[in-house]
């Protein structure tokens, strides 16, 4: 009876983590591109300029790569969900002030803090599952997991365009604020604290990275409107570049860093990761511009664009698995290497096609391409990562791929988005398909180097190693009645 009790007891709480966990993930994934169908009209009721467009998106992804790692370590040193329902509350207050800017330099702070709030909430809410979940139910708990924050990036352009139309850009963000509220009490209440003995926190590291992205992106998206010489552009890239020089150094010379640059002398480690910042720069790029030509050129409404953009974002909801089971039969690598391949064929085919007229059944076939190759790449990319490091590496090696894919999406805003400003602008609709014409070249470029990349990883996959959370953390006894 004891035994029963007790195990109705785990199932519980491996129901409720899953619940929680899910829905957290779902809105932190979401509000990386649920804002991308909002711009034009963040645009036209805030003003702004195409630099100040780009850090309403960038301000959110860029604090949420560099903290990334730093959150899941605050989490092992304080308490998992200690910090988890901190980085809830920081998301949800920031995602109310983010509804309630009186401008657009207001919306791109608040922007930043969710970001903030993410990079702490979002790496916990895997290893607070993994503990909550027995072994022999993790891979199952771990697929819906995955499916949800699927879901949630499919669904962002399309939710984000039908709050935008019918009600306003304003509830993109005060949707997180009634659910994050009602998740802050039920995880308290339902989730298990758990701390991992004798971790330390990599402060240098985390200035180091975080002061050197920023330097660097600030140039990229500020170069063309101050001049590529102008002194505060000169001075982002050379500092930039100076402090992610030191963050390597620290990487090799530090007892604990953020990330063991050790890792990288893999070249399947290399391979994935180097992959995964070139498919999201050329990937979020992509969707930046495009789903504002949909609106600003094609002339469609900001729902009927976040339809239109779904063949591209939704297709690895029905793809995923079958990709899924092709990695498994002839190993990573290939399936990898042609999903990029086919992203990449995408891109470039939209940039020939793409004219002031062209009709939607044109766009369609490169929409549904890239939606497969983006599909390709996500399923088996997180077991290809997984196989070339040693489970002790592992949450940290899921780290630096979450982080290096945000800084690739970050950068890929401002690099294409500097490309856009160079060759049109928001001046007239040719002038607005002239500037993303070459942006989309540039996109496809990068995503075509991916592929290459690819290349590098492990002909055949090593042996799964699954994560033994368990055994590096300290979780409070579950009560079960004494035996009578």
């Amino acid at each position: 009876m004891n035994t029963h009790v007790a195990d109705t007891k785990l199932r519980g709480s491996a129901i409720w983590a899953l619940v929680l966990t899910g829905v957290a993930s779902f809105m932190a994934a979401l509000d990386n591109l649920v804002v991308t169908t909002a711009l034009p009209a963040i645009r036209e009721d805030l003003g702004g300029r195409l630099e100040d467009l780009e850090w309403t998106v960038n301000a959110y992804t860029l604090t949420f790569a560099v903290l990334l790692m730093f959150g899941a370590a605050l989490g092992d040193r304080f308490g998992r969900r200690r910090l988890f329902v901190a980085g809830l509350a920081i998301f949800t207050g920031a995602s109310a002030a983010a509804a309630l800017s009186p401008g657009i330099d207001a919306l791109i702070a608040a922007r930043a803090v969710q970001g903030v709030g993410a990079a702490i909430m979002m790496p916990l809410t895997l290893t607070l599952l993994t503990a909550a979940v027995p072994a022999a139910r993790r891979g199952m708990a771990l697929g819906i997991y995955g499916a949800v924050t699927g879901l949630a990036v499919a669904s962002g352009p399309l939710i984000g365009g039908s709050l935008t139309e019918h009600i306003s850009w304003q509830w993109i963000f005060w949707l997180n604020v009634p659910i994050g509220l009602a998740l802050i009490p039920l995880a308290r209440l339902r989730l298990a604290e758990s701390t991992a003995p004798g971790s330390r926190l990599d402060i240098p590291g985390t200035l180091l990275i975080s002061g050197g992205l920023f330097g660097i992106v600030y140039a990229l998206v500020n170069a063309n409107s101050e001049g590529w010489t102008s002194a505060p552009v000169l001075t982002g890239l050379i500092a930039g570049t100076a402090l992610v020089g030191g963050f390597v150094r620290h990487g090799f010379r530090s007892a604990n860093p953020m990330l063991p640059m050790r890792l990288f002398r893999d070249r399947g480690f290399l391979g994935i990761n180097l992959a995964s910042l070139l498919m999201f720069l050329g990937m979020f790029g992509s969707i930046f511009l495009l789903s504002q030509y949909l609106q600003g050129v094609a002339g469609y409404s900001p729902t009927e664009a976040g339809l239109r953009m779904l063949p591209w974002t939704g297709m690895p909801m029905l793809i995923a698995p079958l990709a899924g089971i092709l990695s498994d039969r002839i190993g990573g690598r290939p399936v990898v290497a042609a999903g990029l391949a086919f992203q990449a064929l995408g891109l470039g085919w939209f940039a020939a096609i793409l004219t002031t007229d062209v009709s939607y059944a044109a766009q369609l076939p490169p929409l549904i391409l890239s939606g497969i190759g983006m599909a390709l790449y996500f399923a088996p990319a997180a077991n290809v990562l997984m196989s070339t490091v040693a489970p002790a590496d592992q949450g940290k090696a899921s780290g630096t791929n979450n982080a290096l894919r945000e800084v690739g999406g970050a950068l890929g805003v401002a690099v294409l988005a500097s490309v856009f400003s160079a060759q049109g602008g928001y001046e007239s609709p040719q002038a607005f398909t002239d500037g993303t014409v070459p942006a989309l070249w540039i996109g496809a470029g990068a995503v075509a180097l991916a592929a290459a990349l690819a290349l590098l990883l492990p002909s055949r996959p090593k042996p799964s190693r699954v994560p033994v959370a368990d055994e590096v953390m300290t979780r409070e006894p579950q009560k079960v009645p004494a035996a009578r």
